[in-house]
């Protein structure tokens, strides 16, 4: 109710009490709805970019440390003497396979590791694949990735192992990390877009009681568990190229290490296993035993985790782009 007063002979509106004035807050909150729950929503997303820009400036200062980390290692890692490059032989898969149609390589298209190419010399390779049992969905997802395992065996021995810790590959059911970036001379962030797989891997020494210390490499393959038929097993197959040693992509579509997505995903083509049989024929420094020296410097110098130099990884993009990240 509005009140009124007399002041010097005329009428005058009083001034609302602290009462008056809630009760019209009140009443214009129940008359106008929206604009209160507007009022919360923007209160809400205020809350929520802070805590993403607190969690993208924390992430960055993790990959900072990790980055002086692996710049340490990298440096100790040079001043030491790694075994010289040598060529192992060719797994009889390999040896055997001839290719009738001379239909051509993108070996070139293949890039070196600083210890040389990622060559397996241990064989039966051995892959995990993470197997869910909780839907369907899941073990179709399961069933899909091994049959892109069985696809590469019959070109290099591959067993399937239960334990991930045996593993030399091991593929999971996940989807990988979105990994901002930040541009130092603009001080932009850079939010990737979402990606369905991820191949990464890492050198480590292997030392079997009483043999010297082997320089040794692992990977870690990351499938989305949204995709669906024929694009589960595309995906496996075109990862598990990278992990057998094709660390590049194929300029033609009709090649399962080709660099984007297509609408009918092709099998392994003779491309693909003329460029794999180039690889396995030349020197790396991958699977053979270090010089005492070394073995004795990097004991001291290797992290708990045994990592050496730091991970590369390969991305596969939603959008059907295939392209290395900036670590690759």
């Amino acid at each position: 109710m509005m009140s009124f007063e007399l002041k010097s002979g005329k009428v005058e509106k009083a001034k609302p009490s602290n009462f008056q004035t809630l009760k019209q807050s009140l009443q214009n909150r129940l008359r106008h709805p929206n604009s209160f729950q507007n009022s919360k929503r923007f209160i809400r997303v205020g809350i929520a970019i802070a805590t993403c820009l607190l969690a993208v400036l924390v992430h960055f200062q993790m990959v900072d440390a990790g980055d002086v980390w692996a710049s340490e290692m990298s440096r100790q890692l040079s001043a030491t003497s790694l075994p010289p490059p040598q060529a192992h032989v060719l797994p009889p898969t390999l040896l055997q396979w001839q290719d009738t149609s001379n239909s051509g390589d993108y070996f070139s298209q293949v890039k070196p590791t600083p210890v040389g190419y990622l060559v397996w010399s241990q064989f039966p390779v051995k892959v995990y694949v993470e197997r869910p049992e909780t839907s369907t969905v899941s073990q179709q997802w399961a069933i899909a990735v091994l049959k892109a395992v069985q696809e590469w065996g019959v070109y290099l021995p591959l067993q399937v192992v239960e334990q991930a810790e045996m593993a030399d590959i091991k593929i999971g059911r996940s989807l990988p990390p979105l990994k901002p970036s930040f541009n130092r001379r603009t001080g932009e962030f850079h939010l990737p877009r979402a990606r369905s797989a991820e191949t990464r891997y890492e050198f480590y020494l292997n030392q079997v009681i009483g043999t010297p210390s082997v320089l040794s490499h692992r990977f870690t393959i990351q499938l989305s568990p949204t995709q669906t038929g024929d694009y589960i097993q595309s995906a496996a197959r075109h990862e598990l190229g990278h992990a057998l040693g094709i660390w590049g992509h194929s300029p033609l579509e009709t090649d399962a290490l080709y660099f984007s997505q297509v609408r009918n995903p092709p099998p392994i083509s003779s491309r693909d296993i003329n460029t794999l049989k180039r690889i396995y024929e030349q020197p790396t420094r991958l699977g053979w035993p270090l010089p005492n020296t070394t073995q004795s410097h990097l004991k001291r110098s290797v992290l708990a985790n045994r990592l050496i130099v730091p991970s590369r990884r390969a991305v596969v993009g939603l959008g059907g782009t295939c392209k290395p990240s900036i670590t690759c």
